[in-house]
């Protein structure tokens, strides 16, 4: 490992907490989650390599994946506006985020809806400048495949069907021109975690959201992609022997991806944010090849920075009395989603409520616990 500090854009702040010597972040963090972007060129300048057992060779290399900052600062606010070096350190999640990056393996999550899971993954790729957060949302319906790849057979049907009566027209050879046209390749897409997989020089940032909503077989199905970091794709692997390099498309819009004999195999392992609201348990396996880590429900100082990178100056000292209202009313209903506190100041800064009657009664609507399992 690289003993020099990583520097950032702008002042080095002080975390605070006795993170480190004089309270400085710890020599070994490369993600600090205060905000502050990494200065370095990227993340190979001081991140040290894999372990042996986690060293994959994937190729060919792809190029650096594109950002989406629209979405980022949709997800978590704009940079530099509490969003940045004046939000609250949290060790723990710094701890297990850089744990998670140098032994590249995923990060599982557990935590109450509302308590900021998924936007960690935001967080992480805006601090480490690692391109657009892959985003995978698991249903009852999600199956692994469909996270790996989506191959749309009836489509190349009717173009080779197309292709063929063209060529018969022409009084060319059918043959040839249904290969040329309808190739394997134009009619694959990868999905999130397929894509997170190719092999990139730095690790990709893929969201695995709500796992504990998936069908029963879901985690286990997941077990030999983490492992391997690898997976193929069958209908590729067929046409191999005349198509020996594919161009697919990625789950990056409009980018293409270029896969060899139908099979992807990573470079580096992506980071791999997984969230649950902890509505089930998963086999222990899945859990022996995780990272974990407890969210806590927002503090107070940490539900103002969150306020604040959202709103900036506009939520003033109402947004201040609504942060400490919200915390009062969430400790009384045994937690509330932050989200409906956004809400709430969203509202209350467009100058259409002011304190009175009218504006209490809709805090009592948008201020409540959904919880089925709570009991009363």
């Amino acid at each position: 490992m690289n003993d020099d500090r990583p520097t950032r854009e702008g002042p080095d702040p002080v975390t605070g907490g006795g993170t480190g010597p004089a309270g400085n972040p710890p020599a070994w963090w490369v993600y600090r989650g205060d905000g502050g972007k990494l200065a370095a060129r990227d993340l190979d300048e001081v991140l040290m390599g894999p372990p042996p057992w986690r060293r994959f060779d994937g190729e060919p290399l792809q190029p650096r994946p594109p950002e989406d900052e629209a979405e980022v600062t949709r997800r978590i606010g704009p940079a530099g506006q509490g969003s940045g070096t004046g939000r609250p350190v949290n060790v723990d999640e710094a701890d297990m985020v850089n744990a998670a990056l140098y032994l590249r393996r995923p990060l599982l999550i557990t935590g109450r809806p509302g308590s900021g899971k998924s936007a960690l993954a935001y967080r992480i790729t805006r601090e480490l400048r690692l391109g657009r957060v892959l985003r995978w949302p698991v249903t009852t319906r999600t199956t692994l495949r469909s996270g790996l790849y989506d191959y749309d057979a009836i489509a190349r049907a009717q173009d080779a069907a197309t292709y063929r009566a063209a060529a018969e027209a022409g009084a060319e050879s059918a043959d040839d021109r249904i290969v040329d046209k309808a190739r394997v390749g134009d009619y694959i897409q990868l999905g999130p975690l397929g894509t997170a997989l190719l092999p990139h020089r730095l690790p990709r940032v893929l969201l695995i959201d709500e796992l504990d909503k998936s069908d029963i077989d879901l985690p286990n199905d997941l077990l030999n992609v983490f492992e391997e970091g690898e997976y193929t794709i069958p209908e590729l692997v067929r046409s191999a022997p005349r198509e020996p390099e594919a161009t697919v498309l990625t789950d990056d819009p409009g980018v293409t991806a270029r896969i060899r004999d139908g099979r992807v195999r990573c470079r580096a392992f992506p980071l791999i944010i997984i969230t649950s609201n902890g509505e089930r348990e998963f086999p222990p396996a899945l859990l022996r090849r995780c990272l974990r880590l407890e969210m806590p429900v927002p503090d107070e100082e940490e539900l103002a920075a969150m306020v604040a990178a959202r709103f900036g100056l506009e939520a003033g000292g109402r947004g201040d009395e609504l942060v400490r209202l919200f915390v009062a009313r969430s400790a009384r209903e045994g937690g509330l989603p932050a989200d409906q506190l956004l809400n709430s100041v969203y509202l209350a800064t467009s100058d259409r409520f002011t304190p009175d009657g009218d504006w209490e009664r809709l805090l009592a609507s948008l201020w409540r616990n959904f919880d089925a399992a709570r009991p009363g």
